[in-house]
């Protein structure tokens, strides 16, 4: 992998989410609808947003949340999913999971936890950084 990359990525995986954004699901397409152009609460989102060897659904960066909106398949690749959650929430990142047919049948709801979860990241303390926390930096 080229290490220049932005955020670590390929031009395969950028290529993958580009594909994605023009061939989006029609819960991913409804809930896109809702959040884009700061339309929640003036929250800005990025769709189909690649990081490393992922592309994450929705991302939205103020909060550092990722959303992910779940068909069937996910049911057989949970474990696969699992350690997805798990390696972005090394950077700090949350995920949210939802249905397809939540999204598709009672938006509101979804809306409201998303909403919720940002502000409840967002009001988090956020520990200081000292010196200390850069061992690798001498005076």
């Amino acid at each position: 992998m080229d290490q220049s990359r932005f955020r670590g990525n390929s031009r395969r995986v950028q290529a993958a989410a580009r594909e994605m954004r023009r061939e989006p699901t029609r819960a991913e397409d409804v809930l896109w609808e809702a959040l884009r152009a700061r339309r929640l609460d003036g929250l800005r989102f990025r769709r189909q947003h690649p990081v490393e060897n992922f592309v994450l659904d929705f991302y939205c960066p103020i909060a550092k949340l990722v959303i992910e909106v779940d068909g069937g398949v996910h049911d057989q690749q949970q474990e696969r999913d699992e350690g997805r959650e798990a390696h972005v929430a090394a950077y700090g990142y949350h995920t949210l999971r939802f249905r397809n047919e939540e999204v598709l049948h009672d938006l509101p709801s979804v809306l409201a936890r998303i909403k919720a979860l940002v502000t409840e990241r967002r009001a988090a303390p956020r520990p200081r950084r000292t010196m200390r926390d850069y061992p690798e930096w001498t005076p």
